[in-house]
C-alpha cells in the first residue's frame, strides 16, 4: 500500500502535464484581445512629456478621431513602426503618443533622433493607462472615434498598410 501512496505524487504530475499541455495545444496564440473596443476611452489624465503637467486623455483627443500609439525607446519593433507614424503626421493624422513605461529622457532622446509625429506626448511611467487600455504589449495602436470611442486597436508594429486601413475604420 505504502508503494501506490509514493505513486500518487507522480500520477498528479502527469495529470497537470496532460491537462496544461491539452490547454496550449487548443489555444491560438495569435488572438489578440480587444476587450476595449466599443467602449469609451479610459477616463485618465497623463503627464505631459514637455512640462510634466497632467492631461486628461478626452481633452487630448479634442472631439476628433485620432490615433493613441504607446510605444517605448526601449522597444526594438516602436522602432520600426516609427517611420509609418511619420508618414501618419505628415498626412494631418492626429496622432497621441504615449510613452510606456519610459523614462521621459529616453522619449526624448527618442523622438529627437528619429523624428516626432505626436501631436500630444503623454507620459505612462507605471503603466496604469496601459492596463486600463488594455495593453498586452508595446507598440500597441488605438483608433479612437470623435465621440471617444475606441473603434480598432492593432496589436504591434504598423506597416503602412495597417495603418492605411486603422485609420480607415474611423468613418
Amino acid at each position: 500500500m505504502s508503494r501506490w501512496l509514493a505513486l500518487v505524487p507522480l500520477v498528479v504530475l502527469i495529470a497537470l502535464g496532460l491537462l496544461f499541455g491539452l490547454y496550449s495545444l487548443n489555444r491560438d496564440p495569435q488572438v489578440q484581445p480587444q476587450a476595449m473596443v466599443g467602449k469609451p476611452v479610459p477616463v485618465l489624465s497623463l503627464p505631459n512629456l514637455e512640462d510634466g503637467r497632467p492631461v486628461a486623455l478626452a481633452q487630448a483627443l479634442n472631439g476628433q478621431p485620432a490615433l493613441v500609439n504607446f510605444f517605448a525607446s526601449w522597444c526594438p519593433p516602436c522602432e520600426v513602426e516609427h517611420p509609418v507614424l511619420v508618414d501618419l503626421a505628415a498626412q494631418g493624422v492626429p496622432i497621441i503618443g504615449v510613452a510606456y513605461k519610459d523614462a521621459p529622457p529616453n522619449t526624448e532622446a527618442f523622438l529627437a533622433r528619429l523624428g516626432d509625429p505626436f501631436t500630444i506626448h503623454l507620459v505612462d511611467r507605471d503603466g496604469r493607462a496601459g492596463v486600463e487600455f488594455g495593453v498586452t504589449g508595446v507598440p500597441e495602436t488605438y483608433l479612437v472615434g470623435a465621440d471617444g470611442t475606441i473603434l480598432a486597436k492593432h496589436a504591434g508594429p504598423l506597416s503602412a498598410e495597417d495603418a492605411a486601413a486603422l485609420w480607415a475604420q474611423r468613418e
